[in-house]
């Protein structure tokens, strides 16, 4: 929005106004969109706590569980709000509006944000312990991430909606042709010209495993005080590099990435994602006064996954993000092999001490401030893993 509205003044006062050219540079923007979530987080931070605790809006904790975390019991959860008010406002005031990804990619995150605060207001409100059953969210989940798979598959190499919608509908005239532009393949990390061709089918299948699968992930990962926001923070920014490149001709071509016109975009919202993410982490420090909830963990997760489909790096998004993917599986391992020894034996065994692995290693006699750190700093290590193949290939 301020973009449109520095070009309009900077039109009618060309001689005056000069400096708002500035407004043109991405990079510019991306610091401020920074500044402006991170400053609207640490302003509203503590009324939209107070605001959750007047409404008794506080996390239920399992009596199975770490017994530390039964002090944790009525804190105020669905915090996630914050980071949302701080990304859509800032984000809206910074990018352009005429950008097709970015408002597809704000349409996931506030969808899964949709779908994550039903679930915690049944949870937390209605004190409903199911909250969203799990065949209901995952229904609604498949939607949003279907309608972005099939939007994407054919916005990679157009730049207008309408161009889209005329791509959409030629292929379903066509009887579903199964190709996409070479910019649409898989690409692997290390590799100059790597790449495997997925097709229409196989492209909204996968951007639909990814955008769902990580937005389960990061809600998995969301157990401990700031153990899910500083690696969502710090993945985020490092896809916002690769938005920048992927978005600019000059740094694609010379690093041999596809160039998709209007990714570069993406920065805005990544910094935006990354000032709202450390605003939170301000009140979700150990021990927090506020807990991300459903509805920031879905959306966030969602966000990341889009962003990642968008730029062509899902597998780099597994890399940096390897945090969340074990934490996912750690959970799929331990509930698949209790019902498989449940069947075979009569008594369902368990491989970890508790799932997701964050648990398993309070368990074994971790802090939760160690588990935290150190789960931080394996992610900063992973991201700087995915950020070494933009040179090395």
């Amino acid at each position: 929005m301020l973009i449109s509205l520095a070009s309009w003044l900077q039109a009618q006062f060309p001689e005056s106004l000069g400096v708002l050219r500035v407004f043109q540079y991405l990079t510019f923007r991306a610091v401020m969109a920074a500044m402006t979530a991170l400053l609207i987080g640490l302003a509203f931070g503590p009324w939209v706590i107070r605001r959750l605790a007047e409404l008794k809006i506080g996390q239920p904790i399992r009596e199975y569980g770490v017994q530390a975390h039964l002090a944790k019991r009525g804190t105020p959860t669905m915090g996630g709000v914050l980071i949302l008010i701080g990304v859509g406002v800032s984000t809206l005031l910074w990018f352009d509006w005429n950008n097709r990804f970015v408002w597809i990619v704000m349409l996931v995150t506030f969808g899964f944000g949709t779908i994550g605060w039903i679930d915690d207001w049944r949870k937390v409100v209605q004190k409903n312990p199911e909250g969203m059953p799990s065949g209901e969210k995952y229904f609604w989940q498949s939607v949003i991430g279907l309608v972005a798979a099939i939007y994407l598959a054919f916005s990679v190499s157009e730049t207008t909606f309408l161009r889209v919608v005329e791509l959409f509908l030629r292929w379903v005239q066509s009887g579903f042709s199964n190709e996409l532009p070479p910019k649409a393949d898989l690409m692997l990390p290390f590799f100059k010209t790597v790449s495997y061709p997925l097709g229409v089918f196989g492209f909204i299948a996968l951007t639909y495993v990814v955008i769902v699968g990580a937005s389960n992930a990061v809600n998995l990962t969301d157990g401990l005080d700031g153990l899910a926001i500083m690696p969502v923070v710090m993945v985020g920014s490092a896809l916002g590099v690769f938005a920048y490149v992927v978005g600019n001709s000059v740094y694609s071509r010379y690093l041999l990435f596809p160039y998709i016109p209007g990714a570069g975009e993406l920065l805005i919202f990544c910094a935006a994602l990354a000032g709202a993410g450390l605003a939170f982490l301000w009140f979700n420090a150990h021990p927090a006064q506020v807990f991300m909830g459903d509805v920031g963990a879905l959306a966030l997760g969602g966000a990341l996954g889009t962003i990642a489909v968008i730029t062509r790096q899902e597998i780099v998004l597994a890399i940096m993000g390897g945090i969340f993917v074990v934490e996912a599986l750690s959970v799929m391992v331990q509930v698949g092999w209790f019902k498989y020894t449940k069947r075979k034996y009569g008594e369902g065994r368990r491989i970890l001490l508790m799932a997701p692995l964050h648990h398993h290693f309070e368990k074994s006699g971790w802090t939760e401030t160690q588990v935290v750190v150190r789960f931080w700093i394996i992610t900063m290590l992973l991201c700087l893993v995915g950020l070494a193949s933009l040179k090395l290939r």
